[in-house]
């Protein structure tokens, strides 16, 4: 049995259709791993006594691990999963701080198309936000993901 892709198609994607994901809650092992395999080891993230004396007083999670939770959190939803060719572009504002603990989604729109047919699909841009258990948005941006056209 060969894998058959969840994700919409090119042609499946409308300008101005919504959709959320599920929520994912952020953990200190989250934090930790992150930082190991990015090397990002800033006190803020990783030393608890230096973070409590910074603006935040607490820990705070990486702005791109928040940023790859959410993209993995779009691709869980079923929305691009096996139909996304590429990750093209991206625009981000980390508005919100994100602490250990917390909980966050991604509300996301379609809000522009463009056939790209020799990459065998289509730029699908979809402005989003991430939102946090107090329905704070604590990112907001575009991706641009190349998305496979119906064979």
């Amino acid at each position: 049995m060969s894998y058959q892709p969840r994700g919409l198609y090119f042609e499946d994607f409308t300008v101005g259709q919504e959709m959320e994901t599920a929520g994912r809650t952020i953990t200190e092992a989250d934090i930790v791993t992150f930082a190991g395999l990015s090397g990002d080891f800033n006190l803020i993230h990783t030393n608890a006594e230096y973070a409590a004396g910074f603006i935040f007083g607490k820990r705070v999670a990486h702005g791109m691990l928040v940023q790859s939770i959410a993209t993995g959190l779009m691709v869980q939803s079923g929305m691009i999963d096996g139909t996304v060719l590429a990750f093209r572009e991206l625009t981000a504002k980390f508005s919100l701080p994100v602490f250990i603990g917390e909980t966050i989604h991604v509300a996301a729109k379609i809000v522009e198309t463009k056939a790209l047919r020799r990459l065998g699909g289509g730029n699908v841009t979809i402005k989003y936000g991430v939102i946090n258990q107090e329905g704070k948005t604590v990112q907001r941006g575009e991706w641009i993901m190349l998305i496979k056209s119906k064979e």
